[in-house]
């Protein structure tokens, strides 16, 4: 029997198979759910979760926005340059010269390949696409480098905004400023950064780990498309 024919014998079977079972599917489906979704229209994607989408309005959404693979491209959340990313934190005060294990500059260094760098010797250009491994990478050096971008900010040392105070200590747990988030993301501030990162603090096992950690998830939340 050729090839064909051995194809054709398979195909056959398995519609008999198919057609001769009893098994009929179950009608105990579980119900759909609905209902809105967590987080707030001002923080978090509000999604519509009862509402369907009429064909007329999906073909009017793909003739004036494009299919979903040219969008995907459009709107897609490009990653920080590898050499942009050390100039972003030397401007904010983080150290990036160590050679220590698991401090900023070494984990900067050593992850090279996992944020993407390019590798010119063997021709390959810098990669542009975030990757997990990369955001992993990346927040374990914003993690690292937070004590000495705390430490740069109280001495006064931090090129980007000079004078700019990073926490409040005036009462028994230290808060964030306004001005300190907005030197650490680029851009002003608004009032659920401020929120997020006070309680990031006050819930951690301590105030020092909270600063650092607010810190942390502030530039990751900056530049990790986050």
């Amino acid at each position: 029997m050729s090839r064909f024919g051995y194809t054709f014998a398979i195909l056959a079977s398995s519609v008999l198979a198919s057609a001769c079972t009893d098994d009929l599917p179950s009608s105990n489906t579980p119900p759909i759910q609905t209902g809105s979704t967590s987080g707030g229209t001002g923080d978090t994607f509000d999604h519509n979760d009862t509402n369907e989408i009429s064909p007329w309005d999906l073909l009017n959404r793909l003739e004036t926005q494009g299919p979903p693979e040219y969008t995907a491209h459009v709107h897609s959340c490009a990653k920080v340059k590898y050499a942009s990313l050390k100039n972003v934190l030397t401007g904010v005060g983080a150290d990036m010269t160590g050679t220590a294990a698991a401090t900023a500059g070494e984990l900067y260094n050593d992850g090279a390949s996992a944020l993407g760098a390019a590798d010119y010797g063997n021709r390959i250009r810098e990669n542009i696409a975030i990757t997990t491994s990369g955001m992993s990478r990346e927040f374990d050096i914003f993690a690292a480098a937070a004590p000495s971008i705390i430490a740069s900010f109280a001495a006064n040392t931090v090129t980007r905004c000079p004078g700019v105070s990073l926490f409040n200590t005036g009462g028994s747990v230290p808060t964030m400023t306004v001005e300190g988030i907005s030197c650490l993301l680029g851009y002003p501030a608004q009032a659920q950064h401020l929120q997020y990162a006070n309680l990031t603090i006050a819930n951690a096992s301590s105030p020092a780990l909270g600063q650092q950690m607010a810190v942390a998830v502030i530039l990751a939340s900056a530049y990790t498309c986050e």
